[in-house]
């Protein structure tokens, strides 16, 4: 098969569609046949030499993928070759074939191509098992999501609407606010003009936020703890701007803050069995229904991976990038 392999840690060029050997489903696994992949902010930060595969991952990038099962490994009982599936991966989507353990994959919605399918699992999981299952977001609560144009932001805000929350967003354009309004965010904050903490504040009457869904890491943290709410709870899911900050742990305790950090990716199978199955208990329907549909902004040739990081670099899209395979 073809893979998009990383040469070397760089730019976009580094990533090249090179033949690679064919992958084999082992216990409880099942080999499936990529339609399409989604792009995230996770592969650019792989490709850059920061962000390895978990031991035991396929080494190409790729979270997340569409397509049709091809073949079961021993003991794979919930799957059969035929189906047509979308999959949460710790790596390997950039291909045209990838094994994943059959907890991981979600059947195609009916309502959703082939190839639209890539750009759900990664987003769905991810805001499910942080925003409702780690943080708890109830109905009528305040969710602010950073990177509201983004996949993971475009997704975040039609569940949480669903679930009966008010959501506030932060974005770098009048574009991106737009199409988050759009969506149905309730309160739209451009952090390139204005402060976040003091704009949330000022548009929930001094309450601020209940749940932080945060991708920026050290450099929002102290922000973050004065836009929360009390019994606020955040939980940090990227570091786009670092590693390490200051904290006041006086205003963590007497506000009685939770804050919570996760990865989905480095999850055991079990863990993250569990998640997909949420998901398809209390988003899928949600998604089969149309209540909530994937925003995409642009497909691609999966030979094309380098022009696909290019674009998610650039953050002027809103959505998902999605690679097809075939």
């Amino acid at each position: 098969m073809h893979a998009v392999v990383i040469a070397e840690a760089g730019e976009p060029d580094v990533l090249q569609w090179t033949e690679v050997p064919d992958p084999v489903p082992g216990e409880g696994e099942v080999l499936v046949e990529v339609a399409a992949a989604g792009v995230n902010r996770a592969d650019v930060m792989q490709r850059k030499g920061f962000y390895p595969p978990p031991a035991g991952a396929p080494e190409y990038p790729g979270l997340e993928c569409s397509g049709t099962v091809i073949e079961t490994g021993p003991g794979a009982t919930k799957w059969k070759p035929g189906d047509e599936v979308c999959a949460l991966l710790a790596g390997g989507g950039y291909a045209e074939k990838v094994v994943v353990p059959e907890g991981q994959l979600l059947p195609r919605p009916a309502n959703l191509t082939l190839v639209e399918a890539a750009a759900i699992p990664e987003t769905a999981c991810t805001v499910y098992s942080n925003v409702f299952m780690t943080a708890g977001l109830k109905p009528g609560e305040i969710l602010l999501v950073h990177g509201g144009g983004s996949g993971i932001g475009t997704t975040a805000i039609q569940m949480a609407r669903l679930a009966g929350a008010i959501v506030a967003v932060t974005a770098g354009s009048a574009e991106k606010l737009a199409a988050c309004k759009d969506l149905g965010a309730d309160i739209a904050i451009n952090y390139r003009e204005e402060d976040f903490t003091k704009a949330i504040k000022d548009a929930t009457d001094g309450h601020g936020a209940d749940v932080i869904l945060d991708i920026i890491g050290a450099a929002y943290l102290a922000g973050n703890v004065d836009a929360l709410a009390v019994d606020g709870r955040m939980v940090t899911i990227g570091l786009q701007k670092g590693r390490k900050a200051e904290l006041d742990m006086g205003k963590v305790m007497t506000r009685r803050l939770t804050l919570a950090g996760t990865t989905l990716r480095a999850r055991p199978a079990e863990q993250k069995a569990e998640i997909v199955d949420a998901v398809r208990q209390h988003v899928w329907p949600l998604v089969e229904n149309g209540k909530i549909s994937p925003v995409i902004h642009r497909e691609l040739p999966i030979s094309e991976a380098a022009e696909a990081h290019r674009i998610m670099e650039a953050s002027t899209h809103t959505g998902k990038i999605l690679l097809r395979a075939r």
